[in-house]
């Protein structure tokens, strides 16, 4: 493979990452593929994961090897499709820009190539790539999920239903009693289940099942404590007693894959639609959330966990013990994206896994 050296302006949108960076990814093992290309032409479709997959071992190295500070991680609306990404060996590094051909009048190489600065002033995000494909989660992005467990207590509720209903679907009617606070559009959920801490078995938040949305027709008249609504969207159907929360803004979607900013050790406390096992592209709860240091965009090392054996080959008996229990290596399965944090709890999309991820499993900061 040709080698390839940059030279010239450095493109990305801000300041360097300092010298600990480097050495950082370093000792991260941030290593570029021994197949990787000299170059990346990014088309629509592409993924910040999947392009940084194409150079690099690991695809949650990505920031390390763009020398890219916090707010660029936090907000990397900077690659569009039709623009160029470099493999510049010399510095290990990854560049972005255009390729300017040298005319070799002044003596230089005419096969070297230099960057130019690409920068995009209007519509800055709207068509940047995205850090993984948006249609896996997009379900899980504007849903609470997780809540407290009396935030559903003084929620409105459905009280009935359509004349001749059991339950209703999509442009129905529900009748809906409790203080809207003014708000007109709604989520609709079940009763919420326990998540509980694999280790601590401690509840650490509840689970709402969640079924549609709830655009309100009519507000009720004086004297009157009941709403009347209709079914804007149903992914279940809906029924008495389900109750109301307020349709949240829609988040942030597009970070940067990087490790966590501090050790996080989790667990998986389950795995969503109630199954036991998951696999690639499927979403799973861990134990840890924001309190604990996680960020949306960060990404975890999924484990089996190590299991605990008697050490058989130990003399048995030996003054008078028992035989050792020696716990097992955990085993690398697999990564997680995490992609929605709340206090205790952060969901994840398994992005890739050589083995079925289950409950209990170990989720950890990238080594």
């Amino acid at each position: 493979m040709k080698n390839f050296s940059t030279v010239g302006v450095r493109l990305v949108v801000a300041a360097l990452f300092s010298a600990t960076t480097a050495a950082s990814a370093q000792a991260m093992h941030c290593a570029f593929r021994d197949n990787a290309p000299d170059q990346h032409t990014v088309v629509k479709g592409d993924t910040l994961w999947g392009i940084s997959g194409t150079f690099l071992e690991k695809p949650w190295c990505w920031p390390q090897v763009w020398d890219m500070n916090r707010e660029e991680v936090h907000n990397p609306h900077w690659i569009y499709p039709g623009q160029i990404i470099y493999f510049d060996r010399a510095a290990g590094r990854l560049r972005l820009g255009n390729k300017i051909e040298a005319s070799g009048a002044d003596g230089r190489d005419p096969s070297a190539l230099r960057l130019s600065p690409q920068l995009r002033m209007e519509g800055l995000g709207k068509d940047a790539v995205q850090s993984i494909p948006s249609g896996m989660i997009e379900p899980f992005l504007t849903q609470p999920l997780i809540i407290e467990a009396d935030e559903l207590k003084s929620a409105p509720r459905v009280i009935a239903l359509q004349e001749n209903h059991v339950f209703i679907g999509k442009d129905d009617k529900a009748y809906v009693r409790g203080d809207l606070k003014g708000g007109t559009s709604f989520q609709v959920f079940r009763q919420p289940v326990p998540l509980k801490d694999p280790i601590t078995k401690a509840v650490i938040g509840y689970e709402a099942f969640y079924l549609g949305t709830l655009k309100l027709q009519t507000e009720a008249a004086k004297g009157s404590e009941v709403h009347t609504f209709i079914v804007a969207g149903a992914k279940e159907e809906m029924g008495v007693g389900d109750q109301l929360m307020q349709m949240p803004p829609t988040p942030m979607r597009n970070y940067v894959p990087h490790p966590p900013e501090q050790k996080v050790a989790a667990r998986v406390v389950a795995v969503y639609g109630g199954v036991t096992h998951a696999g690639q592209n499927q979403v799973v709860s861990i134990n840890r959330g924001k309190l604990d240091g996680l960020d949306v965009g960060a990404v975890l090392q999924l484990y089996h966990a190590g299991k605990m054996v008697k050490d058989v080959g130990a003399s048995k008996g030996w003054h008078g013990m028992a035989q050792p229990l020696v716990k097992l290596p955990d085993e690398e399965v697999g990564s997680l994206f995490i992609f929605r944090v709340f206090n205790h709890i952060s969901y994840g999309l398994i992005m890739q896994v050589t083995e079925p991820v289950e409950v209990g499993d170990v989720a950890k900061s990238p080594e």
